[in-house]
């Protein structure tokens, strides 16, 4: 029996089908090295440069806050949920929308992983390949499969890789971006609230904290993938908290400072106009991996609940297809995965309420003798919420969806207890 425990242990040490036990447990520095690297990526550069381009340093800063507030609510909500239960998203989903009606989120989560781990892979090789080798299409593909190789890497091999990863990558990105923002602030004209002041004024600071909001609500719904690891709720909901709110303000301001300094929406760009290439390599390649692999972690949990498959080989399908239509899904498919970001804040305030609502069903970690197939509700919360999130010119999307959706979801429950 203790032979058939221990190669447990060694073969599913991410624990897709169960609740993670205490001794897979882990500590706040780290926990917080992982969320904090998942902030890290490069297209959360591109609602900073939105935010510079539209309001003044100071309506910046209301709209980092405002936005990093409610972003930091929702998170937090879902990292304690994950650190008390120990469940992954996925089995969370499991017990709000049903056995098969948890195919859904799985569904949502894993497309939209697998669309922005492609987009990251093309926004290292395209740039790179384009100031090393001198943009050829071979030298491109070369840098794709290379770069979608080592970070489906890293996602394979699970929570121990993406520790390591983030240990390592963290401290260099948060370091060198910040070093050269400093330099590029230093070397524009006046101080840094005379440069934000040649902004046109389009946006207001609701619209900003939207941006900052949809920049990464959608990579925050799968918080309780790695929350579940953390050592007990509090550990997982202060350190998702606090990581979310520095990471994405830090990526906001590198994308700010690229704006101002270079006119693009990239670290990448300011430290090549600083004459740092070969760090701007690192720092770009690091940024993007450390989100990479977190992205590909999770929609490998997804299609591992769809398909009924060990995980492992789930993230090596991901990573394949990710890589492959990483160029295409760069040039066509941004715009619908913005349009895809709201469609999830649905699912998770769904898992928050279901939760809460239901709290000793989860605790107990029993498997229920006759589980619901679907939940009509939930499965309909979510897809008014994205319309009415996609539709509704007034608010901040996300937050829309998420009303519309614990609406449906409250009254499914005062249903099912008559």
């Amino acid at each position: 029996m203790s032979k058939n425990s221990v190669k447990t242990k060694t073969t599913d040490v991410d624990y897709a089908e169960t609740a993670v036990p205490q001794e897979g447990r882990r500590g706040f520095v780290t926990m917080f090295m992982i969320m904090l690297g998942f902030t890290f990526f490069s297209a959360s550069m591109w609602a900073g440069q939105e935010m510079a381009a539209g309001l003044d340093f100071w309506g910046f800063v209301k709209a980092l806050i405002l936005g990093g507030v409610i972003l930091g609510i929702y998170t937090g909500l879902l990292g304690y949920v994950g650190a008390k239960t120990g469940l992954s998203m996925d089995l969370l989903a499991r017990k709000a929308f049903g056995e098969r009606g948890s195919c859904i989120s799985s569904a949502m989560i894993s497309f939209t992983q697998i669309g922005w781990f492609g987009v990251g892979v093309a926004m290292f090789a395209l740039p790179v390949s384009k100031e090393l080798l001198g943009g050829s299409e071979a030298a491109m593909w070369i840098l794709v499969i290379l770069a979608g190789g080592c970070m489906t890497a890293s996602a394979y091999f699970g929570i121990e890789s993406l520790t390591v990863i983030s240990y390592i990558a963290v401290p260099l990105v948060g370091i060198l971006g910040t070093v050269a923002m400093v330099m590029a602030v230093s070397r524009g004209d006046g101080t840094i609230i005379d440069q934000f002041a040649v902004s046109s004024g389009s946006l207001t600071v609701v619209g900003g904290a939207g941006l900052v909001i949809g920049s990464f609500v959608s990579g925050g719904t799968a918080t309780p993938n790695f929350t579940r690891f953390a050592k007990d709720a509090k550990t997982g909901t202060v350190a998702t908290v606090v990581a979310f709110f520095l990471g994405n303000s830090l990526m906001f301001f590198f994308g700010a400072i690229a704006y101002i300094f270079v006119g693009g929406n990239d670290i990448f760009e300011v430290m090549l106009r600083l004459g740092l290439f070969q760090l701007a390599v690192v720092v770009l390649g690091l940024n993007i991996w450390t989100t990479n692999d977190n992205a590909l972690y999770s929609a490998g949990l997804g299609l591992a609940n769809i398909f009924h498959q060990k995980k492992k080989p789930m993230v090596l399908v991901s990573g394949i297809i990710g890589t492959v239509l990483s160029v295409w899904l760069y040039n066509n498919f941004c715009g619908w995965l913005n349009i895809l970001n709201c469609t999830l804040p649905p699912v998770g305030i769904i898992l928050v309420m279901s939760y809460f609502m239901n709290r000793e069903a989860y605790e107990k970690h029993a498997e229920e003798k006759n589980p619901v197939n679907v939940n009509w509700f939930a499965v309909g919360g979510v897809i008014l919420g994205a319309i009415v999130a996609n539709i509704l010119n007034w608010g901040i999307a996300s937050i829309n969806g998420m009303a519309v959706a614990a609406i449906c979801y409250v009254i499914g429950w005062f249903v099912h207890k008559k």
